[in-house]
């Protein structure tokens, strides 16, 4: 499957291995805000220096692939927030030219925000605006 890598690389927390799993200019749809992050560098970042440091006792539960898209649920924690999430990825050849994340529940996703807000403030990271 195309997303084993994407998935191997988050489940070992390999910031170089994700990186190399992104197409250059790819988009980032946050659970969070409407307009989406772009560019490897910047998504990269996001995914490695934010989520990976937010996210505790995070694990993939299942895999789906059809074509171009593969859907990878998972589970993990943010504080004392049990969350469930998907992350939805669209692919060119082998790399992720989009990556969806949706988050529930909304208190769970409150926490995410507020604990990812405080990683942007640190990375100097500025939301893209509505």
């Amino acid at each position: 499957m195309r997303s084993d890598a994407f998935k191997a690389a988050v489940e070992r927390d390999d910031s170089g291995a994700l990186r190399d799993c992104l197409a250059e200019g790819v988009r980032f749809l946050s659970p969070v805000v409407f307009r989406p992050y772009e560019g490897r560098d910047l998504v990269a970042t996001i995914l490695t220096e934010g989520a990976m440091n937010v996210f505790s006792d995070f694990r993939y539960l299942e895999q789906f692939e059809d074509g171009d898209r593969a859907a990878l649920i998972f589970e993990a924690r943010v504080g004392d927030r049990d969350v469930q999430g998907l992350d939805l990825l669209r692919f060119e050849g082998d790399k992720v030219v989009e990556l969806t994340v949706m988050v529930r529940p909304q208190s769970g996703l409150a926490a995410l925000a507020e604990a990812m807000n405080r990683e942007f403030a640190r990375l100097g990271i500025v939301p893209p605006r509505a």
